[in-house]
């Protein structure tokens, strides 16, 4: 147990980010300016952990660790998402491709699986994988701190562990709206409030109010949520924009 809980301990610090990190060497004056400043302009929706890393071996040996299973239970997610052949699913932040496999037999060679991250080095760990799992369906995607930048519009958008390294969450979401089909759906995973024996410390989570709240704002409705033992998983539906 105490292996698997230093192994999620630092997945939950580094799972793949979309978070900026750009004032990572400023000074604390000027951090306190910048969070002032993101309370005030987008509620408060600042990332709650930033971490940037860019060892995709290193990074690869903490996220595809085999007891990750254990708790991540990967085949449930997929399930959730209700995948069919020919269908399309991104996974923003997806670091090293953890959920790629699983997807991408989901979604069969007919369909497609877009993994969204912001490091170039996670990206090409990536393409790689997906020509040694012989997954062509699987398209590596660079994203940006603010868009993940996907090529078409998907049916199904996936954040696992990534919710609360979001920064100015409201306004990405509803940017991101124009890339899930209108009949889609946005799956987000992360850690239960409150301090447990896996997972990040409770100021770097969010409770499941909170993402509710914020995704409300930014025009999407809670069609259900699902509990797992450590995690929580919200699923969303696009509001059209006449509603």
């Amino acid at each position: 147990m105490k292996q698997i809980a230093l192994i999620v301990a630092v997945l939950s610090i580094a799972t793949s980010s979309v978070a900026d990190d750009k004032h990572h060497n400023e000074d604390k004056h000027h951090d306190k300016d910048r969070q002032h400043q993101e309370d005030e302009h987008s509620h408060g929706d600042h990332a709650r952990a930033t971490h940037r890393f860019e060892d995709a071996e290193k990074w690869s040996k903490i996220f595809d660790h085999p007891s990750r299973a254990e708790w991540q239970q990967p085949e449930r997610i997929v399930e959730i998402l209700t995948l069919s052949p020919g269908m399309s699913v991104a996974d923003i932040g997806a670091g090293t491709g953890y959920f790629n496999l699983a997807l991408a037999n989901a979604v069969t060679e007919s369909g497609k699986v877009f993994a969204v991250d912001i490091e170039p080095n996670l990206i090409d760990h990536m393409r790689e994988r997906a020509v040694e799992e012989n997954t062509p369906q699987v398209l590596a995607v660079l994203g940006a701190a603010d868009n993940p930048k996907l090529p078409v519009p998907v049916d199904r958008i996936l954040l696992v562990d990534t919710y609360h390294h979001i920064g100015e969450r409201r306004a990405y979401f509803r940017r991101l709206k124009a890339s899930l089909n209108p009949e889609g759906r946005l799956v987000t995973v992360d850690w239960k409030p409150g301090k447990l024996e896996l997972g990040p410390s409770p100021e770097h989570k969010l409770a499941p109010g909170e993402v509710i709240a914020e995704m409300k704002e930014a025009g999407y409705a809670l069609e259900r949520r699902e509990d797992m033992k450590y995690q929580y998983v919200l699923i969303f539906t696009p509001v059209k924009s006449d509603q």
